[in-house]
């Protein structure tokens, strides 16, 4: 009889024979998918059998694991913040460094005056702010903060229709939420209807900022299995950023709008300097969990 705690540790005899990092943190992911619980704990029914399909299942998902694929296209769903969400290699895995940025967003909004919370069931539609997620990917960004802030409407913008359509695949998993977001297919602020300009209380955006050169330097399973477009910026990593801080202060509201942008630590001054000669009036890095300079925080022009 097979039962969920020999595949749990076959699991991890493949997956450690393969020489990852963590087989027994994979094999645990991997078998509580299929058994219905998540990162649970098998402990309950470990020595229940299992059916010869999710065997196989499991099986077949340890194979691609063992191959370099990462856990979480494999999984085909990752946790960000309290989403569950839709991922594959049309789009980047959400990172914790990006949790931190929806962090320092949902501080910007409130700052603003935006109210944070859930929205009553009573309610209207009527949104009092409007908010913007340029280069959306699975809209880990958008749907965050379309969740946690209930009076915005948010624009959520991608160049790839591929992109674009994991985050409508994941817009539906957000409940009365969903009514208040629109996903437009365009590059960053082109996407963005021109009636719209000057009306955006808060935009925030994690670019492509791996250079080139620097490519050769990552994961084999970053370089080999997510899209190289969403990571690298180009020649210098400085391109997208670049772009975001030169377009977004004519979407901003004047006076009031705020720009938060993740970054690499190493771009920090330059990222600094290209938003003082955009107009910004007030700008700040915050850092990440490790200390390091991660979110460029742009305040008024």
């Amino acid at each position: 009889m097979t039962t969920w705690a020999s595949l749990r540790d076959e699991a991890e005899q493949a997956l450690t024979a393969a020489g990852l990092p963590s087989p027994a943190v994979d094999a645990r992911w991997i078998v509580g998918e299929v058994a219905g619980l998540g990162n649970g704990s098998l402990d309950a029914g470990a020595d229940t059998a299992a059916p010869a399909l999710a065997a196989r299942r499991v099986r077949d998902l340890v194979t691609r694991r063992a191959g370099g694929e990462p856990l979480q296209y494999v999984l085909g769903a990752w946790a960000f913040h309290d989403l569950t969400l839709m991922v594959d290699p049309r789009v980047l895995i959400p990172r914790p460094e990006t949790e931190q940025t929806v962090e320092f967003a949902l501080a910007e909004a409130n700052r603003l005056g935006i109210r944070t919370g859930r929205r009553s069931p009573w309610q209207g539609s009527d949104t009092t702010a409007r908010v913007a997620d340029l280069g959306t990917g699975s809209g880990a960004i958008a749907l965050a903060l379309a969740t946690r802030l209930p009076d915005v409407q948010v624009w959520a913008t991608d160049r790839s229709a591929a992109a674009a359509a994991v985050a409508r695949a994941n817009l539906a998993g957000i409940g009365s939420a969903a009514t208040r977001v629109r996903i437009a297919e365009g590059d960053w602020c082109d996407a963005i209807p021109d009636d719209l300009r000057g009306s955006f209380d808060l935009i925030v955006s994690n670019p492509p900022y791996i250079a080139e050169r620097e490519l050769a330097d990552l994961p084999p399973e970053v370089l080999h299995y997510e899209p190289i477009g969403a990571l690298v910026s180009g020649p210098t990593g400085l391109e997208a950023i670049e772009r975001v801080i030169a377009d977004t202060p004519e979407y901003l509201t004047p006076r009031r709008g705020t720009l938060v942008l993740e970054i690499a630590p190493h771009q920090s001054a330059a990222a600094q300097a290209r938003a003082e000669d955009a107009g910004f009036a007030e700008i700040l890095v915050e850092r990440d969990l490790s200390g390091r300079d991660r979110v460029l925080i742009a305040r008024g022009g």
